[in-house]
């Protein structure tokens, strides 16, 4: 995910992650040993956090790709699906050398 990141952020791809733990420290160190530079958000409720109730999350790791307009377009995309995906919406992205 690091990479589609890279490749796909300054063309307006956005990563908003929503964290199940209930330990703030263990949350803090995951995020830091993976590096993972997006918006990170925990509530510390575990699976009883809101998003995952409205979402109707049941297991991670889950994910959903919303558009501009705050349509889910797909839910669930990883590895090469996501980066086709994002190179169906985001051509432009693909001309430059990353």
């Amino acid at each position: 995910m690091v990479k589609t990141f890279q490749k796909y952020n300054q063309k307006g791809f956005e990563i908003f992650a929503v964290s199940q733990d209930t330990k703030k420290s263990s949350w803090l160190k995951a995020i830091e040993k993976d590096e993972l530079p997006w918006k990170q958000v925990s509530d510390l409720k575990g699976r009883d956090n809101s998003a995952s109730l409205i979402y109707g999350i049941n297991g991670i790791p889950d994910n959903f790709l919303i558009d501009k307009n705050g349509i889910i377009i797909a839910r669930n995309l990883r590895g090469e699906k996501l980066n086709e995906k994002l190179a169906e919406l985001m051509p432009e992205a693909n001309t430059e050398h990353n």
